[in-house]
């Protein structure tokens, strides 16, 4: 399994190529990038401008793991609104794009929400028809997976959506598509389950894998911690990736930055992932 880094985590001041000198230096073999990344990857980016992005990570001597969007919090695939819903699909079709430029095989896609936890006052969906809405869209766009020949890595979210690991699986295999799987987040489980068990289940439904660490003890988004602080036993999480076949990309996806040095995460992450993976 190769390290790899969200470009969430680096300080945001950072031009994409700032990121790949810095990851590439803390040791880490890749890099997982986003729509948006800065001014340099947008919805309005064109060919050009992807390939240029995969260039400078070429010269860094740095792989692009995937690409991940926070789009999908404000344009949700199970929205009330059939526009939203809309424009949530055409964010997909252009990541598929884009994803295919930048020589990525998979996508990350927020499935849709009942509610997002950090908008008190944003729209409520119920869970029957957020389901429907969700397994409609992504049965939709599965061909343009295809045709691009792109993963579509459905993430498990604080979303109050997909619940459990047989939920997800039966979702995904209802898709019936080679090319929709989950994007497994092994932080976000920790509050309500085991991710060794997500995995085992899940098996090689798994297209790509976050890592987070949480305190289960705080309860809410606060316990969210670096790596190895918190409950994830990752000892268990490691054995259960190579039980299934694993063997791509784990992705550290850390926040928030540290107050006195943003760029020490990235070194402190690199080093906790060296002793996860066995390398110390």
């Amino acid at each position: 399994m190769k390290k790899s880094i969200s470009y969430w985590s680096f300080p945001s001041n950072l031009s994409l190529k700032e990121c790949f000198v810095l990851a590439k230096k803390a040791g880490f073999e890749a890099i997982e990038v986003a729509l948006p990344s800065g001014k340099e990857i947008t919805l309005d980016s064109g060919k050009e401008d992807l390939i240029q992005v995969k260039k400078k990570a070429n010269e860094a001597e740095l792989e692009l793991s995937s690409l991940a969007s926070g789009l999908f919090w404000d344009y949700s695939l199970t929205s009330n609104s059939s526009e939203t819903r809309e424009k949530a699909k055409q964010i997909v079709r252009k990541m598929l794009e884009f994803a295919s430029y930048l020589g990525v095989d998979t996508i990350l896609v927020v499935p849709g929400a009942v509610d997002v936890f950090f908008k008190p006052g944003g729209e409520v969906v119920s869970y029957d028809t957020a389901y429907e809405r969700a397994l409609s869209a992504l049965k939709e766009l599965a061909p343009v997976a295809e045709q691009y020949r792109v993963n579509i890595g459905v993430e498990n979210v604080w979303n109050k959506f997909l619940l459990s690991p047989l939920e997800m699986r039966d979702f995904i295999d209802r898709i019936d598509s080679p090319f929709v799987g989950a994007y497994f987040d092994v932080g976000n489980v920790i509050l309500t389950g085991y991710p060794e068990q997500w995995i085992r289940i899940l098996g090689q439904r798994i297209k790509k894998v976050h890592l987070k660490d949480f305190r289960s003890s705080v309860g809410n988004a606060n316990g969210f911690v670096d790596l190895l602080e918190g409950d994830v036993n990752w000892k268990e999480v490691i054995a259960a990736l190579k039980e299934v076949g694993y063997d791509g990309y784990l992705t550290a996806e850390m926040m928030p930055l540290y107050k006195e040095n943003d760029q020490a995460l990235i070194y402190q992450t690199s080093h906790a992932l060296d002793f996860i993976l066995n390398r110390k």
